[in-house]
């Protein structure tokens, strides 16, 4: 008796748009995956996806936001091309965390522009120089102080309204993705197993402490690990350092500019190195990865974000050092204009992906005990 060879066609993930070609296509790949279970050590991915014998939407929702996209499955894989089932789960995973994100943080139009695109980040960012060029009202060559051009109370005005609506939209999409996933009330043992998973980023690792394979294909590689801590430190250090001025400003009555030895100035300084150093690293890696396991149509708005973090990190620093000198008027215009459109980006651009990652942990942390 003669058995028919069936080809199975697989059509490239480029072309898979809408939610449900992803999903269908995320249950090939999982199912497969499940079925082999050669990588079931190697994150927390793979050790949660042996919990399922089924993978409905809001499982692969899961399951991709746990990915780190380290890539060492791939690597490892024997079913990836040139064989017929093209298994490519860092990409599958990619694309349906951006469509996750663009999902459930409304608008979702703006979400999907500016995960798509350069231009609504450029288009912001010269909208601010020229709002904030009016503003200030100080040539761009001047030596004036830092709030001899723009009061406390005008920052407050402007940038209090920047940073809340868009965390409103972040925290209302994150509480859709919960939902979604059937995460429960949340206990404070969930929340700090998935803080410590996070502050270890042990996951980058391919949770087995050898690095990963982002830039390096086959090789093992820790940088990223490395880059990532650094600019997520440096983010935390910048935050703390506006919210210790703030307290100095309105609890203890000590108005800026602080001193360099204060607190809000060694968390900012600190902070602001740490950040520019681990972006520039993050920019680096991307240039070395493949662009065939992420997602593709996103690559370059990762880009620009990238650099827009390094931006308002570097020129914050640059603004600080130049203080008394004929460029701090323009470091300050430039800045301002930076960090502006960064509070925007927040909860539409990649950004997003760290508030998703925790509140993953957090319920991979439910779904442990």
């Amino acid at each position: 008796m003669q058995t028919a060879n069936v080809q199975i066609k697989v059509k490239p993930l480029a072309e898979l748009v809408t939610n449900t070609e992803l999903q269908t296509e995320a249950e090939r790949q999982l199912g497969i995956c499940n079925s082999c279970r050669y990588c079931e050590g190697y994150c927390g991915t793979f050790k949660a996806l042996t919990r399922y014998r089924s993978f409905d939407e809001a499982t692969v929702n899961h399951l991709a936001n746990l990915c780190h996209n380290c890539r060492g499955c791939y690597y490892a894989c024997q079913y990836t091309e040139p064989h017929e089932f093209a298994l490519n789960i860092p990409a599958l995973l990619a694309n349906v965390r951006a469509k996750n994100w663009e999902q459930h943080v409304k608008p979702q139009a703006l979400s999907r522009v500016m995960q798509g695109s350069v231009w609504p980040y450029a288009l912001l960012i010269v909208l601010f120089i020229v709002l904030f060029s009016t503003v200030i009202k100080v040539p761009w060559i001047s030596a004036q102080p830092f709030y001899a051009s723009i009061s406390h109370n005008a920052l407050v005005l402007i940038f209090t309204p920047l940073f809340v609506i868009p965390l409103i939209s972040l925290a209302a999409g994150i509480r859709g993705y919960w939902k979604s996933v059937g995460g429960s009330r949340l206990r404070l043992s969930d929340l700090h197993e998935a803080m410590l998973s996070a502050a270890s980023m042990k996951n980058l690792s391919g949770g087995q402490g050898q690095g990963c394979n982002y830039e390096s294909g086959e090789r093992y590689s820790s940088l990223r690990r490395w880059a990532h801590q650094a600019t997520m430190y440096g983010f935390l250090l910048c935050f703390l350092s506006t919210s210790t001025a703030t307290l100095y400003h309105y609890v203890l009555n000590s108005p800026a500019p602080y001193p360099l030895l204060s607190l809000p100035k060694l968390f900012g300084v600190a902070g602001g190195l740490l950040l520019s150093t681990g972006c520039a690293a993050l920019w680096y890696l991307k240039t070395k990865s493949d662009r065939t396991l992420g997602s593709a149509r996103r690559s370059t708005a990762e880009y620009v974000f990238i650099g827009l973090l390094f931006l308002v990190s570097t020129t914050g620093l640059l603004l600080y050092w130049s203080k008394d000198t004929g460029l701090a008027s323009s470091w300050l215009i430039v800045h301002l204009s930076l960090v502006a459109t960064f509070f925007i980006a927040i909860p539409y651009s990649k950004m997003a992906h760290g508030f998703f990652r925790l509140a993953a942990l957090c319920r991979e942390a439910q779904l442990q005990r």
